[in-house]
């Protein structure tokens, strides 16, 4: 799942916000009618109240407004199935897609937001034999992570070791299988390899960098001029976000690049094309440039599409030179590779525990701060990942200003005096004498 400026909108949705959907125990179930004395008999049938739970719930597709937090019924498990206790939350730039309904197969609003998360597991549906109760993991749902519960297919569910944090593994989960994937099993890279890597200070382009320090590649990473200062330690050439920064990149590299990471699109594609060496390799993971604004804009789908020269394999051809695509997603849940991604995940466990990776967190917020953590990733400020946990308090809101007096309240007293003595009459405010009056009556006397 692909890392991917408008004012920040809460999330959190007071109880009045809930849906007016009754509550089971007030539904009144109509009973068939009565036989013998011909009577209809219609009686009320109480069932107990479902167990909830809170959840991040996207209400309608578009802004910030439409992601709420509401109590929604505990998930019922499914063969094959476990139910997780949720610890931790990854965000995605792939989940403010869904939130503007840029991609592809979403749910019909409303739907629970999330496709990354650890926790505990507290039920196991029959059988599911590689987990048990009380097992530490961490989960790939296509959807409804962002919840205090969540039932999962037990094929994307992966155990987590002793020691790692629940934070930590969900921040390893999909940022590090990506990562992995476009080095090792499409990139090919090897000692001495180079490569420029778009949004170098998101989760995804942090987990990069470490990998590459695995292996000694040069790194070009590509990131907000803000940015610089902090990322000097993980990259080894930065370039500016926005500029044109190829000549740069040939001062450094006259041939170019092994392997060009995309997760804009559009222009992208055709500069890390003409920046790669024979035998280099481009690939696409993510579409951030079609998020432009708070909500789902069309043109920036066009604009991104008809930046992208349209190469024909003859060209790839004669220039002998690779393109290449890879969403998690898709792999993961449309084109049924569990197996395989279990395999990628239990490397990267590898190389956590010889100490090689490590998570960067940038943030952990609240769920009911998730609309501030979705706009400080819109505006691509964090360095790492940013985690969401269901037990943490959220911050502290604004207090409402205690209406009082106005800036101009004196003034708007002296002329209301002048008005009453323009038409001959008097206040019991404007018949005491003023702090003028006062002083002149001082200097007189």
């Amino acid at each position: 799942m692909a890392e991917e400026n408008t004012p920040v909108v809460a999330a959190a949705a007071a109880v009045g916000d809930q849906p007016q959907d009754k509550p089971a125990s007030e539904t009144a179930v109509e009973q068939p009618k009565a036989e013998g004395n011909g009577k209809a008999a219609v009686a009320a049938v109480e069932e107990p109240p479902k167990a909830e739970m809170r959840a991040v719930v996207l209400t309608g597709f578009g802004g910030l407004k439409s992601v709420k937090i509401l109590k929604k019924p505990e998930p019922t498990m499914g063969e094959g199935e476990v139910v997780i206790r949720v610890k931790a939350c990854g965000l995605n730039f792939q989940d403010l897609m869904a939130r503007q309904g840029v991609i592809e197969s979403l749910p019909k609003a409303p739907f629970i937001l999330g496709f990354e998360c650890s926790g505990v597991i507290e039920q196991v549906a029959e059988g599911v034999e590689k987990f048990k109760v009380g097992d530490r993991v961490v989960a790939l749902p296509e959807w409804r992570a962002w919840s205090e519960l969540v039932s999962v297919p037990a094929k994307n569910v992966f155990a987590i070791p002793d020691g790692l944090n629940y934070v930590d593994a969900a921040a390893l989960a999909t940022n590090y299988i990506v990562a992995y994937v476009l080095l090792f099993e499409l990139g090919a890279v090897k000692p001495g390899s180079s490569l420029i890597l778009h949004s170098a200070g998101g989760g995804v382009g942090q987990a990069v960098a470490q990998l590459c320090k695995t292996i000694d590649v040069t790194v070009f990473g590509v990131a907000s001029k803000t940015k610089h200062e902090a990322l000097k330690g993980t990259i080894d050439h930065l370039l500016e976000r926005g500029s044109d920064y190829a000549a740069e990149v040939r001062k450094v590299s006259p041939e170019g690049v092994d392997l060009f990471l995309d997760c804009v699109c559009g222009e992208e594609c055709s500069r890390g094309y003409s920046l790669l060496k024979p035998m280099g390799k481009y690939i696409l993971y993510g579409s951030s440039n079609i998020v432009t604004g708070e909500t789902k804009s069309f043109f920036s789908a066009a604009k991104s599409w008809w930046q992208v020269d349209k190469i024909s394999p003859l060209k790839l051809f004669d220039d002998s030179k690779t393109l290449m695509g890879f969403n998690l997603r898709r792999v993961l849940f449309h084109q049924n590779q569990s197996e395989y991604v279990a395999n990628i995940f239990n490397k990267v466990i590898g190389l956590w525990k010889d100490g090689k990776v490590k998570p960067v967190i940038d943030s952990t917020w609240a769920f009911e701060d998730v609309g501030e953590a979705m706009q400080k990733m819109h505006d691509r400020k964090n360095i790492g990942k940013i985690v969401l946990d269901p037990s943490l308090e959220p911050k502290p809101k604004p207090a409402t200003p205690v209406k009082g007096k106005s800036k101009n309240a004196d003034k708007e007293k002296e002329k209301k005096e002048e008005d009453s003595s323009a038409n001959g009459t008097t206040t019991p405010e404007a018949s005491s004498p003023t702090t003028k009056e006062k002083e002149k009556e001082k200097e007189s006397s």
